[in-house]
């Protein structure tokens, strides 16, 4: 039987958000690091399987941004893309991490996009999993949400309504052909977090934000096409939020990316881990 990593589960003070992260602790002094940046509604619990397949070979780094796991900010906190970034990015200087890759997942691409634009030098690769940065990845229903505004009566009932139960099951569900293969912990737990207090109302601003990282597409395109990035994309094809055509896209200004679809929704490390863990460690060790 393969060995199982050393985790560890910290907290580190980055600009008075208290950030909790969990790190593998490789058996390789020189292992390559991959930050990986989890997505909405869920948190860093959501490679806690993925920790456990790699991190005996490979440094992973998994932090939960302001208002979501285990990371607490303080009460006047502004929950925009930009400051779940900065944060993000003090946390990466805070831990020294001068070189490593990233895993972009959902929210996790504007975050990480971001990071890139910022500090070029320091992205040895990318791992793009249902992380949107083209409008033609945005699925109708996708568009529709991001339209909502604040000001716009009924608009923030509607981003209410995703924050139920029912709303983050869906997420889960939508898209995958044999529902057996999810853990409804899954579910529950990203549901502990959204109803503690003041996490839906930070969910609300960060949805009403979204329009900020749509805007943001040409400027990070543009990175790609300059950086170019080795690239590994795994997608669950039958996303319905970042459908199939979000993928493809990437191959405009990333040609020589790895491009993988696999017949699942959103979450496919849920149903698809056995196929995404191997071609993430063969992308790792082509990095080295």
């Amino acid at each position: 039987m393969s060995s199982l990593p050393l985790v560890q589960h910290r907290r580190i003070d980055v600009d008075g958000v208290e950030v909790f992260y969990r790190e593998s602790v490789p058996t390789r002094p020189d292992a390559p690091v991959l930050l990986l940046l989890h997505g909405f509604p869920t948190a860093s619990h959501q490679f806690r399987r993925l920790i456990d397949a790699l991190g005996t070979h490979y440094r992973l780094i998994a932090p939960d941004y302001p208002g979501f796991g285990n990371t607490v900010a303080p009460p006047d906190f502004d929950y925009t893309f930009d400051r779940l970034a900065d944060i993000t990015e003090g946390f990466v200087e805070r831990l020294g991490l001068t070189a490593f890759a990233m895993y972009i997942f959902d929210f996790g691409a504007p975050i990480g996009l971001r990071l890139a634009t910022r500090h070029p030098d320091r992205i040895t690769g990318l791992i793009i999993q249902n992380g949107n940065a083209y409008e033609a990845g945005l699925s109708e229903a996708a568009q529709g949400f991001i339209a909502l505004r604040p000001d716009h009566e009924g608009d923030e009932d509607i981003v209410r309504g995703l924050l139920t139960l029912e709303g983050t099951r869906s997420q889960y569900e939508t898209g995958v052909p044999d529902p057996t293969l999810l853990n409804p912990d899954a579910w529950t737990l990203d549901q502990h977090y959204l109803d503690l207090p003041g996490r839906k109302e930070a969910q609300v601003a960060l949805a009403f934000d979204y329009k900020s990282n749509v805007a943001r597409y040409p400027e990070w395109q543009s990175w790609l096409r300059k950086h170019t990035p080795p690239t590994l994309i795994t997608w669950g094809a039958n996303d319905p939020f970042f459908p199939e055509p979000g993928a493809h896209a990437y191959l405009a200004d990333l040609p020589d990316a790895d491009l993988h679809l696999f017949d699942t929704g959103h979450f496919a490390l849920e149903t698809h881990l056995p196929e995404i863990a191997p071609l993430i460690a063969d992308f790792l060790e082509r990095l080295t």
